[in-house]
């Protein structure tokens, strides 16, 4: 009997760790999706980082990337490329086959820090102490009136060429977008 007390205890012993091991490779192997509560970093938004290839993103978000860009561009110096499915509001800058910048139109996207469309100035200076350079929006006098872009430039100098841009108008943020230099100023997008 004692030999069988053994053996049962072995046999729980191993099919408890087979089930920890399987549960723990699993998860280890998880993918995170790009979804509305991804957060938007200086350098990607969620598990898509700038520098990655389309192919890249795609795989690591759990979501395809579809070309957006009108033909009058070249679609390999710069396109824009959207997520499939139901997250709107989001789109990445393509340049020479690489994500360079994430923009953010609309929808509950925030930064790491919560920083949201329709923010105010002031919540951003907040959030952002000592390190948001504002200047006067390109078109002021049209929409957005009374604009400015409210830049974040980043004291750690391994984030040296990266920026996150807060576009406002009558003192709320409409759009932000983060990047590489020089395409995360880009005015336009690729135009």
């Amino acid at each position: 009997m004692p030999k069988l007390n053994n053996f049962i205890k072995f046999l729980t012993f191993f099919i408890s760790a087979v089930v920890i091991v399987s549960v723990w490779a699993t998860s280890a192997s998880g993918q995170v999706q790009l979804t509305e509560r991804s957060k938007l970093a200086i350098n990607g938004i969620g598990p898509i980082r700038v520098g990655m290839t389309v192919d890249e993103a795609s795989r690591s978000a759990g979501v395809r990337l579809v070309n957006s860009s009108s033909d009058r561009y070249d679609n390999y110096l710069c396109s824009y490329f959207n997520p499939q499915g139901n997250l709107k509001g989001v789109s990445f800058m393509v340049s020479q086959g690489r994500i360079a910048r994430v923009d953010i139109r609309d929808g509950q996207v925030t930064t790491i820090k919560g920083a949201k469309i329709g923010d105010t100035e002031d919540r951003i200076f907040s959030l952002y102490p000592s390190q948001i350079k504002a200047t006067p929006h390109h078109y002021v006098g049209s929409p957005p009136q009374n604009g400015k872009y409210l830049t974040f430039i980043p004291k750690d100098a391994a984030d040296k060429n990266y920026r996150i841009i807060f576009e406002t108008s009558k003192n709320r943020v409409t759009s932000f977008r983060s990047g590489q230099l020089p395409q995360v100023e880009y005015i336009e997008g690729c135009a």
